[in-house]
């Protein structure tokens, strides 16, 4: 097998699509003149959706997730996006592709390796509670968590869905939440720190790292919060947190989906849960709007965002400028402030 050298952001309506992806979604329906499949092809630069109409469909009897393919087709457009109709399609077994990586894993701008040291310095410069300071940094070093956390995306396909994406997406909300405390000084700075640090932990065992980013069994049958509830009861005790702060930082876990409908066991019953709901909600957020525009160019309407329920648009942006020095004050007269002669 040759290397891959067609990606995914290089696929443009009117051209032939010829090489290797990855199956990000495999889905068979039924159509009035046959079976088709609506497939997802992804590689390090994106996702596009593809297509295998009947009667080549019923060629292919079962494809999975997380299948590497090559694919043979042309590139057209549905809804204004590029779509490939696939002509021919062979699934490669492991024993004959052994695929790199590098170039079928979206991954964040900035490497997980850099995040996570950014994260665990966050923890000692900003957590002034030395419990605190403490069981974030065991959290963060912990063995079994380490090589999870620089895998993890930040969710399966809504936000920061992408190696690197939970890493991302936790130093953001960290940062968010100390800008608020910051506004706000009342808070407990130390304990939403905390939980900024720890809030989506359980991610990293609900999805599974890799290609496919599918849920697991723990995913499917007890959700992130849960498992990250599991994962820090043990270090909260050996860290030696007071009983209270713990309840509260288990709290603010418990509530950081803000409401019921959105899968959080608790509402928010204190301000520092309020303020991690918010936070995580406006990254998330702001993350998917960023991902729905192809590119930067104002003036734009975006495809319909299916996860926001709405078109987007990208407006002119005021120019950043220095802003106006303020005038010198004006130098006073000279005084003299000798003492005067009797």
């Amino acid at each position: 097998m040759t290397a891959k050298t067609q990606f995914v952001k290089d696929l443009v309506p009117g051209q032939p699509a010829a090489d290797v992806f990855c199956l990000g979604a495999a889905r068979l329906a039924q159509a009035k003149n046959g079976p088709f499949w609506t497939l997802v092809l992804e590689d390090a630069t994106g996702q596009i959706e593809a297509k295998i109409w009947s009667p080549a469909a019923r060629e292919y009897a079962e494809l999975s997730p997380g299948q590497f393919v090559h694919v043979e087709g042309q590139v057209g457009a549905y809804r204004d996006k590029p779509q490939v109709n696939v002509e021919r399609l062979r699934v490669l077994p492991p024993e004959e592709f052994s695929p790199d990586l590098s170039q079928f894993v979206p991954t964040s701008a900035e490497p997980p390796e850099a995040l996570l040291e950014q994260l665990t310095e966050l923890c000692r410069a900003e957590i002034s509670h030395a419990p605190w300071r403490k069981f974030c940094t065991k959290v963060l070093a912990h063995p079994e968590f380490h090589s999870r956390l620089l895998e993890a995306p930040g969710a399966k396909n809504v936000h920061h869905a992408y190696r690197g994406g939970l890493l991302e997406h936790t130093l953001s909300v960290a940062r968010l939440v100390l800008a608020i405390c910051e506004r706000y000084p009342h808070l407990d700075r130390d304990t939403l720190t905390a939980a900024a640090v720890c809030h989506d932990l359980g991610k990293a065992w609900e999805l599974t790292a890799g290609p496919a980013r599918d849920y697991t069994d723990a995913g499917r049958l007890l959700g992130h919060i849960v498992i990250t509830l599991e994962l820090v009861e043990p270090l909260l005790k050996k860290a030696g947190i007071d009983p209270e702060l713990a309840l509260h930082f288990k709290h603010i876990l418990l509530a950081h989906h803000g409401e019921y409908e959105y899968g959080s066991p608790r509402r928010p019953k204190t301000a520092e849960a309020f303020v991690l709901h918010f936070a995580d909600n406006i990254d998330a957020k702001l993350n998917q709007i960023e991902a729905t525009f192809e590119s930067d160019e104002p003036g734009q309407w975006s495809p319909f965002a299916r996860t926001l329920d709405r078109f987007l648009y990208n407006p002119k942006r005021t120019p950043r400028e220095a802003p106006e020095k303020p005038p010198k004050p004006r130098e006073k007269d000279a005084q003299c402030l000798l003492p005067l002669k009797a």
